[in-house]
């Protein structure tokens, strides 16, 4: 039994404390549930593959062996998988893609993993939240051969891991499930056998073998000669009746919810993929073919069943930890995962039942009514899926998730697996483990892996756990590769990654570990071949507001470089700073962030049509040209020393809009806006430090002078912020601001037991370590003329989105704001992001455009394949296509010509000149308003 912390160099996280605390000392009952002697094959990728193989070392297991393909990270210059600089070579097998791109080649990828098993001795298998963790013929494979999965058994997997599978289950145990149908691939094969004899007659055909049940409905009928298919491997319809009887459906459904959107959802799919929304049926066949190919179930044999729901518009997507051995389960909380993208979760937030009672008690009037009504959906979740968990005899790690509105909640499905975010309930709960014959012989489990391998070995002699709370609250920060819009950017390298800070979890693959040897960082190229996640931040605390200070102060004093690098730390910073600075209990649907980034778009186009050099240049002209003779040469010289200090962070926040989103929400109880000018509540002195705080620009010993402020703008603002802490022990006690300066600019009667002399010195003081500043105003008045408030949260914890942020058309055009489409000439059409090219949408349907033909704005051109996800690329103009520059299934790179072609219209590009003449007037308008 381990008992200490580790002490492994590659350990990246002394945080993480997963060391088992125990009752007394190792009693008998205790060792006996030692797993030191298992052998486990670990067949993922990411962050969780680095820690499986830490919590299993940490479990004291002395064999612990990974897979290695052609798209894993050693295939890629500079991205040397981490685990292998520790790894006993022997212990790393290579295999082709084990995923398969076919089931033909997914069944040959299993035999190999078995025989890798058989012939060198693991007798466990460890799948993390990859695509062969939910696979139930992977693990009913591994069970028939003799081999232990570390996850859910093959049961589990078939009655809780298939969509369809979970929610008849759910509806037979009393759980609220989403309005819809979930039986398509039934209804498809109805269609073509329409009673029983039709369906005896087809089964006798292809000699399957169906077992009726007593009170068979014709439904249920149908489902048992599926079953029968699936397992004889042939297919009963065609992917084209499936895509009509779908289409049907859904027309069905459409004109009963008159304004409704639903979802289409395949059976296997996760994590958001094998999902669409839809609001017309028209476009139902196509969405048919993407979401199987995204889950890989286009081959013949495969269950191609789909589901189409109701789609919850304002929505949250809350979901619940489940923990189980087959007999008992156990729920540890829940997560709240709305902050998400097209189906991908970004943020997610702890939810416990002491939390919400907490902050209920702590909060009055309208909030503490909706705290409470959260505290009662929590309660209900949990206990429906423990009822689920029982139903489907769950005997490991699974997650419960729902989709909330309101009071209300709906169960939408069950990841038979460990998830990515599992550490923001483990962070929570500790799982103690008593003997049930001596209650103060007992032990702790803090690690999810961990209890995942106890269930795997010990199973039915585990006693169930009593989940006690470790932290009052966690989150956790999906740090992807992904651009300013959040579009999958791989491709680039990491040349360097700052420490950890105190109270930082970083889950990272082992990516930011330095060479020991060296104590250098070893630069890492992003492959991106599967996913888009980097790393996993997270932090906790006593309560929400304190861990959500602890991530944006861990986001705020990471810093990442790299070569052609984008991630989304600088969105993160952003986001996290909007909950700050209002509530961290606000309700963010899943359809928040689109909107907030069609928000900082409008922020970034803003931005760029000010000229901050140029305005302070004509502050400085115009305060200089009012004062006459008042200002001497030293006040010019100060007011010229003073550009860099002020213009230089301000000149970040312009260049980077995910910074000024930050900084308008940090600062917005420091101002008001009346009549066109903006009143400081607060010194813009501090202000100004505030954002070289903001920026990680504070003066930082060992720094190169790029990364911190400057020598001789810290002594201006040094000097400033010593005046008026010299100035705030003056009696009376410490003034508002706005008092304060008032009374300084306007008041020549000395003021404050002041001679005369000295108070002209002071005034004169205050005057120059104000001059400048005009600039600091501008961002405000930025923010006014793009409705950044607008945004807002209500009493009750929702979130006001303004009507033009949910607009289409307006996101399209902030997303490419934010990030504008490769550099392109007129007569061609260029890659919008790297990955594989596909000029199809499946192997047997027309190419999407060919030489010769014309299309229309709006037309499909091309697919990339990037990071498991597939993005339809739409023509943004009508023209035709001259010549096609690339073959089919190659990988391209952001910015590759694709197509020549010959545009409708010309565009004619934009004078620079031209540009910066209304950029300077732009300014100038703004500038009315300051001086």
């Amino acid at each position: 039994m381990h008992t200490t912390k580790p002490t492994d160099a590659y350990t990246n996280n002394p945080l993480i404390h997963r060391d088992r605390r125990l009752g007394r000392s190792q009693s008998p009952w205790v060792r006996s549930f030692a797993c030191d002697d298992m052998s486990v094959l670990v067949v993922c990728r990411g962050p969780i593959r680095k820690e499986a193989i830490d919590v299993f070392r940490e479990m004291g297991m002395t064999k612990v062996g990974i897979l290695l393909s052609e798209k894993d990270s050693i295939g890629y210059p500079r991205a040397l998988s981490p685990e292998l600089r520790v790894m006993d070579p022997k212990h790393v097998h290579a295999v082709r893609d084990y995923t398969g791109a076919t089931k033909d080649e997914r069944i040959e990828r299993i035999q190999q993993m078995i025989a890798i098993c058989r012939e060198h001795g693991y007798r466990y298998v460890f799948a993390g939240y990859g695509f062969m963790a939910e696979d139930a013929e992977f693990v009913r494979t591994l069970e028939e051969a003799g081999l232990v999965f570390i996850g859910p058994g093959s049961y589990t997997q078939r009655a809780a891991g298939a969509k369809d599978e979970a929610k008849r289950t759910a509806i037979a145990n009393d759980v609220s499930v989403t309005p819809g149908v979930n039986d398509a691939a039934a209804r498809t094969l109805l269609a073509k056998y329409p009673d029983t004899a039709a369906l005896e007659k087809v089964a006798k055909e292809h000699g399957l073998t169906v077992t009726a049940g007593k009170n068979d409905t014709l439904e249920d009928s149908a489902e048992r000669v599926l079953q029968a298919g699936y397992a004889k491997r042939i297919d009963l319809y065609t992917i084209e009746e499936l895509q009509e009887q779908v289409r049907k459906i859904a027309e069905r459904l459409l004109a009963e919810n008159p304004g409704r959107r639903f979802r289409l959802k395949a059976i296997g799919g996760g994590g958001g993929k094998g999902q669409r929304i839809f609001s017309e049926a028209s476009v139902v066949p196509g969405l048919v073919r993407e979401v199987l190919g995204e889950v890989k179930a286009t081959g013949v044999g495969d269950n191609k069943n789909l589901l189409v729901e109701l789609n919850v518009e304002s929505t949250r997507h809350n979901e619940i930890q489940l923990l189980g051995n087959g007999d008992w389960c156990i729920a540890l909380g829940g997560r709240d995962c709305s902050l998400q993208m097209h189906e991908q979760k970004l943020v997610e937030i702890s939810i416990t039942q002491e939390g919400f009672a907490a902050a209920q008690a702590a909060a009055t009037g309208r909030k503490a009514d909706v705290l409470g009504e959260q505290l009662d959906v929590l309660r209900r979740m949990e206990e429906e899926a423990e009822r689920f968990g029982r139903a489907v005899k769950l005997d490991s790690a699974s997650t419960f998730e729902c989709i909330v509105e309101d009071g209300r909640h709906y169960f939408m499905e069950v990841n038979t697996r460990i998830q990515v975010e599992h550490r923001v309930s483990e962070l929570c709960y500790a799982m103690r483990f008593t003997n049930p014959s001596d209650t103060s012989d007992w032990f702790e489990v803090l690690s999810l892996v961990e209890a995942m391998a106890l269930i795997a070995k010990h199973r039915g002699r585990l006693p169930r756990p009593v989940r006690g709370q470790r932290e009052g609250a966690a989150i956790e920060i999906r740090l992807n590769a992904t651009d300013r819009a959040l579009t999958p950017a791989a491709g680039g390298v990491i040349v360097s990654w700052s420490d950890p800070i105190e109270g930082e979890v970083r889950d990272d693959q082992g990516i930011s570990i330095k060479n020991p040897d060296t104590g250098l960082y070893m630069r890492y190229r992003l492959a991106g071949a599967y996913d888009s996640n980097v790393a996993l931040l997270l932090a906790t605390g006593a309560d929400r507001e304190e861990s959500f200070g602890r991530v944006r102060e861990i986001l705020r004093r990471t810093t990442l470089r790299g070569l052609d690098l984008a991630t989304n730390l600088e969105f993160h910073l952003g986001i996290v700073t909007w909950f700050c600075a209002r509530d961290t209990w606000a309700k963010p649907t899943t359809a928040f962030v689109v909107p907030y980034l069609t928000l900082v778009g409008e922020l970034a186009f803003e931005a760029r049509t000010v000229d901050l050099e140029y305005a302070f240049q004509q502050i400085v002209r115009r305060r200089v040209a009012a004062a006459g003779e008042a200002i001497g040469p030293a006040t010019k010289l100060a007011l010229e020393r003073k550009e860099t200090l002020l213009a230089r962070p301000l000149l970040l926040l312009s260049e980077e809009p995910h910074y000024l989103s930050a900084w308008l929400s940090e600062q917005h109880r420091n101002f008001e806006i009346a009549d066109g000018r903006v009143r400081w509540l607060r010194n813009p002195i501090e202000v100004l430090a505030a954002t070289y705080h903001l920026l990680h620009l504070d003066d930082q010993p060992g720094e190169p002078a790029a990364n911190r402020i400057w020598d001789h703008d810290q002594d201006l603002l040094d000097t400033a912020l010593a005046f008026y802490e010299a100035l705030g022990k003056l009696p009376p006690s410490p003034l508002p601001w706005v008092e304060l300066d008032r009374t300084l600019r306007e008041s020549t009667t000395p003021q404050w037991g002041l001679d005369a002399t000295r108070w002209d010195a002071v005034r004169a003081a205050h005057a120059g370590h104000q001059l400048g500043l005009d600039l600091l105003s501008l961002l405000p008045l930025i923010a006014e003329k793009t409705g950044f408030y607008d945004l807002h949260l209500n009493d009750d914890l929702s979130i006001t989105i303004p009507d033009r942020l949910r607009d289409p058309a307006r996101q399209d055009a902030m997303r490419k704001v934010l990030v504008p489409p490769p550099a392109t000439k007129a007569d061609e059409i260029v890659a919008a992001m790297g990955g594989t090219y596909y000029a199809q949408e499946a192997p047997d349907l027309p190419l999407f455009v060919s030489a010769g033909m014309h299309f229309e704005k709006g037309t499909p051109l091309y697919l990339i394949e990037v990071m498991k996800m597939f993005n339809k690329v739409y023509a943004s103009f009508a023209g035709t296509i001259d010549a096609v520059l690339v073959d089919n299934s190659v990988v391209v790179r952001k910015g590759q010509p694709l197509f020549k072609v010959t545009p409708d219209e010309w565009t004619v590009e934009e004078d620079p000149a031209d540009r910066q003449r209304m950029v300077r007037a732009n300014t100038d308008r703004y500038l009315a308003q300051v001086i």
